[in-house]
């Protein structure tokens, strides 16, 4: 059992106009097996709140704790955040010129398990996992998300997230810019990597279109840099009928 937990976390970030403060005071623990999506409109810190616990140094984290089975989080770097088992998916993944899609996921692999996979188990890892995304055999010799669509990116994320087993992705808005088909795609990767593994998904995300193939054990709405309200699956459902509006109306 893995469990991450975010007590009372208080996040700035650095601006041209100097330090603003995004989350104000949030709490939020995710253990193996659980999905929990995070929703709320533009500007509520879904994001934020990503990024600082996958150690981006945009963002500072001013009051609070984020512990990985009781270690501190804070005091991890980036690499060794991903060592100990977490994962982010990026909303808008980065261009790596001139590294090889093969490259880039062997060496990570290398990284995360301290020895090079056995090269005719990892083949047929990584064959099986590109088909079950539906990806062409060819996309391994390109370079990492270099020209490539929206929907090769998220599903290059997911295949990372198949092929290195982390014990809890954060997925910030891997819905976004996915037509229908890339959507349940992508989504079925999710879920697969949930069943096979015991995966704990923190699923950050605008709408409730991919909750409909990826079903959530709690949601959490995020206003103002605050949770505003938790509950089940059928939190989200009732926000796709009456959205945001009632929780910015309200002043929260």
């Amino acid at each position: 059992m893995t469990t991450l937990e975010i007590k009372n976390l208080h996040v700035s970030v650095v601006t041209e106009q100097g330090s603003k403060q995004i989350l104000r005071g949030d709490d939020l623990t995710i253990n193996s097996g659980e999905i929990h999506a995070v929703m709320g409109p533009n500007g509520s810190g879904k994001s934020t709140l990503a990024y600082s616990v996958a150690g981006h140094p945009k963002y500072e984290v001013t009051d609070g704790s984020i512990l990985l089975d009781g270690q501190d989080v804070l005091e991890m770097s980036v690499d060794e955040r991903a060592r100990a088992g977490m994962f982010l998916a990026m909303q808008y993944p980065v261009e790596v010129p001139g590294v090889s899609v093969s490259n880039f996921l062997r060496t990570a692999k290398t990284a995360l398990s301290g020895e090079a996979p056995k090269l005719r188990e990892w083949v047929g890892d990584l064959k099986e996992a590109m088909g079950n995304l539906r990806m062409d055999p060819d996309f391994t010799e390109r370079n990492v998300n270099e020209g490539f669509s929206g929907g090769e990116k998220k599903r290059h994320e997911i295949l990372q997230l198949e092929l290195l087993k982390p014990k809890i992705a954060i997925l910030d808005e891997t819905d976004s810019g996915l037509d229908v088909d890339a959507l349940k795609v992508v989504s079925e990767g999710v879920n697969r990597a949930h069943e096979n593994t015991n995966l704990g998904v923190l699923l950050i995300t605008h709408y409730t279109r991919i909750l409909r193939y990826i079903k959530p054990d709690f949601v959490h709405v995020f206003v103002a840099g605050k949770v505003a309200e938790q509950g089940g699956a059928e939190l989200a459902e009732r926000l796709e009928n009456e959205g945001y509006d009632r929780y910015l109306k309200a002043g929260v």
